[in-house]
């Protein structure tokens, strides 16, 4: 029940927001990673990297999606993750909650004016899986709902 309860959310989300919406999922052919998500409101696919490491889509309002797997070379952890983020210079980014269990890690906050949500699943394959959306604060009301049961829906093999 525990991998079904995120893909059901994210129907009722979606089906609620949504007149013909459905949910789509995404499966990466190199690291396994999955999302789902709804193909009617990310409607834009954008080419796959030459790495083929994941994929983005893009909404016609100016929203992004993101969902990819990276090689876990340093042996990172989640908390490890959020420290570094945390302590990031990065001009325009900002961190304004984070979590971390196990082995997960949440952030949110703001990225070039837009808002931001990630989630980090660090699996035991060596593959740190991801999934990130941003989206125009105009948006939030539209976008606020969908990122939960999409980020609940990210898993890798």
């Amino acid at each position: 029940m525990k991998r079904l309860f995120p893909t059901l959310a994210l129907a009722v989300v979606i089906a609620t927001t949504t007149a013909v919406a459905a949910p789509f999922t995404y499966t990466n052919d190199r690291f396994g990673t999955v999302c789902t998500f709804p193909d009617e409101v990310f409607t834009d696919r954008q080419p796959e990297p030459d790495n083929g490491d994941g994929q983005e889509w893009l909404s016609a309002d100016g929203a992004s999606l993101t969902c990819s797997g990276i090689l876990n070379i340093d042996d990172d952890t989640p908390k490890g993750f959020v420290a570094a983020e945390k302590a990031s210079n990065e001009p325009g980014y900002e961190i304004t909650y984070s979590k971390t269990g196990k082995d997960w890690a949440v952030l949110s906050g703001s990225k070039d004016g837009d808002i931001f949500y990630e989630r980090r699943l660090f699996g035991r394959d060596g593959v740190i899986h991801t999934v990130w959306i941003d989206y125009p604060p105009a948006l939030k009301s539209k976008y606020d709902p969908l990122v939960g049961p999409i980020a609940g829906s990210l898993k890798g093999p």
